[in-house]
């Protein structure tokens, strides 16, 4: 029967032969398009609406990413600020440590501290003032070099009043007798 389908093919004119391979090949064409050109074209059309969904999604996560860092290095500088603003102007009164560095910084500039007379506080708008009644006595330099050490303490410190005795002469040396107002300040309570 093979034998006898293959003798007709022979037989058939060549337009014929021609023909019936155009309609095979249309044939094989459709069938190449619905089966596996078809559903290919839609598994890359799915993957390309996928990638753009994906692209979108990164691009978000990036600028959230980049919104992140921007906002930690920003609360990383205000925990800077804020330590620098506790060293300047505490919550507490710490009038212990005020004094012991002030008394730190009078022997460090061979100073003698004679007497030192905390004074209440005193509220202010939006903070509180702490002033000491502190006395001193030495050498002219001795009283500046005290005064620049004060002034670059981190914490703030204002030297008020200052009031300047008549020297004293103590063997080669002229030694002045200074009382002044150290006031610090502290934050007000929120």
């Amino acid at each position: 029967m093979a034998d006898s389908a293959a003798q007709q093919f022979t037989k058939l004119p060549s337009s014929s032969k021609i023909l019936l391979l155009a309609l095979v090949l249309v044939l094989l064409g459709a069938l190449y398009y619905s089966l596996v050109h078809g559903p290919l074209t839609e598994q890359i059309d799915a993957a390309n609406a996928q990638k753009v969904q994906l692209d979108a999604q990164l691009q978000s996560a990036r600028e959230l990413q980049a919104r992140f860092l921007k906002l930690r290095e920003e609360l990383e500088q205000r925990k800077i600020a804020e330590q620098e603003l506790v060293r300047v102007l505490p919550p507490r009164a710490e009038i212990a440590s005020m004094l012991a560095e002030l008394n730190r910084l009078a022997e460090l500039s061979g100073l003698s501290i004679q007497a030192v007379e905390p004074l209440g506080e005193q509220p202010d708008q939006f903070y509180n003032r702490i002033p000491v009644n502190v006395a001193v006595s030495g050498k002219y330099h001795q009283l500046a070099k005290f005064f620049y050490n004060v002034s670059r303490l981190q914490r703030a410190i204002n030297m008020e009043n200052i009031v300047i005795a008549s020297p004293v002469v103590r063997g080669d040396d002229l030694v002045v007798q200074v009382r002044v107002l150290a006031t610090t300040f502290r934050r007000k309570d929120a």
